[in-house]
């Protein structure tokens, strides 16, 4: 695997980078500027872990999801901890935010509804991963996932 602190380039405030042998956790303020370095950091530390191009770019999707979903709920700014790594063969995603009560909610229209103009990104992570669950923790909540590599 590729040294993903100099993938990242160099340090930057308010995004921390730990890797590991297959993947990495990012401690990161959410704003627009450290979510494009975190969907360009899921895609070289899986390409570089061996997981297809389809794969990573459904992670890559389903990170952008996941992190917005906690800035929806908490707000501009929010201090997260996003966790990538390949077991297995599979993709595992995790993001934690400090809000134990904003749990995502599906919207079973929105994917009907052509005017909507939000509420459908839970039903691209449904469709994107083999499932997600929302996990309590002392300092807030952790969305988990699991995205199965592309078959053939």
């Amino acid at each position: 695997m590729c040294n993903m602190a100099e993938a990242h380039g160099p340090p930057t405030p308010g995004f921390y980078l730990r890797t590991r042998p297959q993947g990495f956790v990012v401690h990161l303020v959410a704003s627009g500027d450290n979510l494009r370095a975190l969907r360009e950091l899921t895609g070289k530390a899986l390409a570089s872990a061996g997981v297809d191009a389809g794969t990573a770019e459904s992670a890559r999707l389903v990170v952008s999801e996941l992190v917005g979903n906690s800035v929806r709920a908490c707000g501009p700014w929010v201090p997260l901890v996003v966790e990538v790594s390949v077991t297995r063969g599979a993709v595992l995603l995790r993001v934690h935010d400090p809000d134990p009560a904003g749990v995502p909610r599906r919207r079973p229209s929105a994917m009907d509804d052509a005017e909507a103009e939000s509420g459908r990104g839970l039903a691209l992570v449904d469709l994107l991963t083999s499932g997600w669950r929302v996990v309590r923790s002392p300092v807030g909540k952790q969305v988990r996932c699991r995205l199965e590599p592309a078959e053939g």
